[in-house]
Formats: structure tokens, C-alpha cells, sequence
């Protein structure tokens, strides 16, 4: 069953190590394989990559993108280690995240990361309001 993929004039996806540039018209593609796929909208990069949260989804991200965890592996735990002491309760999301790395599922530990970021925004949001209750999660 191939991925069915909609397309805003210009908008920009990642296959694999290639980069797809839509034209200036809307734009359906069908693609079938295993490479790795973002929209662009789904991308960091190391500049925007400027929280804990974000500098965890930008990890997994290049295992998802280059199909090697090694590779960060280590960047990765450091990362996580340092988010769950300053936060512990980020930990559920950090165990869904090993989890799905774990089984080889880096897209979805990709959607747990995103989780995460929006997590640590609301706690963010909490703490410059004053809250001193915990944004409810879903991990």
C-alpha cells in the first residue's frame, strides 16, 4: 500500500537523503519503500533544535533520516538524562520514545518526541504563568 502524499505549492519533503521541492500547484504523491520520509513542516534542524525537547526530537530524527541509531546514540542518552533530572515527570514520554526506538519504530518515536516538545512548551507556559500544577500527559 503506497503513502499517499499531499503537497502545498512549495512545500518541501524529505526522502531518504533526497529533498522533493513542490512546484507553485497543489501536488499528490504516491510513494512505495522503506526510506525515510518528513515533511517539512516535521523537520528540525540543529539551529531550531533550541530546547531539551527539541534537541531529544532532533536525535531521533537523524537515526529516523540516516537508519542509524550509533550514530547519536550516545548525544541521544546524554540528552535524556539531563531532561528527566530537570524533569522528571517527562519520564513517561522518554520510556514510550525508548520503547519505539528500541523496536525499530523511529518514525513513531518521532510522534512520541513531538509529543514531548509540546509537553515541555506547556510546561514552560506553566511555570512563566506561576501554575503550580503539571501539564497532564499522555505518556
Amino acid at each position: 500500500m503506497s503513502l499517499k502524499v499531499e503537497l502545498k505549492p512549495g512545500e518541501r519533503l524529505v526522502i531518504g537523503d533526497c529533498i522533493v521541492t513542490n512546484s507553485d500547484q497543489r501536488t499528490r504523491l504516491f510513494i512505495d519503500g522503506k526510506a525515510p520520509i518528513l515533511r517539512e513542516k516535521d523537520i528540525l534542524t540543529k539551529e531550531t533544535a533550541n530546547s531539551p525537547a527539541k534537541r531529544i526530537y532532533f536525535a531521533v530524527q537523524l537515526m529516523y533520516l540516516d537508519a542509524d541509531i550509533g550514530a547519536v546514540q550516545k548525544d541521544y542518552f546524554n540528552l535524556v538524562n539531563d531532561l528527566v533530572k530537570a524533569a522528571p515527570s517527562t519520564i513517561g514520554f522518554i520510556d514510550r520514545i525508548n520503547n519505539e526506538i528500541l523496536t525499530g519504530s523511529l518514525y513513531k518515536a518521532l510522534r512520541v518526541a513531538k509529543e514531548l516538545i509540546q509537553y515541555e512548551q506547556d510546561l514552560f507556559a506553566n511555570a512563566a504563568s506561576g501554575s503550580t500544577s503539571l501539564p497532564t500527559s499522555s505518556a
